[in-house]
């Protein structure tokens, strides 16, 4: 009896350790700039607001986030997660993960390199 328990610890403890490798591997899909909050960073079944700002086009989910992105230029910017550049949303390639959040990414390439952290 204790063997067999010693077994199914064993049987757990690594479909575990898997699961977090497979959560860790995570890779990001590309998705469409126009259906994300730039604010939130978060990824929106349906087209969000654009504000548009020197000729540029943006997205966001609500007023509140619409005026930020008009009157606050570094609300217009991330960092790229693999290079660590500098990027302008309007212009990033944007990738989310399977939870909803987004990644800006100055190329296709980075974003395919990305892999999401693992959950501590």
């Amino acid at each position: 009896m204790v063997l067999g328990k010693r077994c199914i610890a064993v049987v757990v403890a690594g479909l575990l350790v898997s699961l977090v490798a497979a959560a860790a591997d995570e890779k990001v899909k590309q998705v469409d700039s126009k259906y994300v909050c730039m604010i939130t960073k978060k990824h929106f079944k349906t087209e969000q607001m654009q504000v548009k700002v020197e000729g540029r086009t943006y997205y966001a989910c609500c007023d509140m986030c619409k005026t930020q992105l008009a009157d606050d230029p570094s609300t217009r910017s991330d960092v790229d997660p693999v290079s660590g550049n500098k990027v302008d949303k309007a212009t990033a390639v944007v990738g989310v993960d399977k939870t909803g959040n987004v990644y800006f990414f100055e190329n296709v390439q980075n974003l395919e390199r990305y892999r999401v952290p693992a959950k501590k």
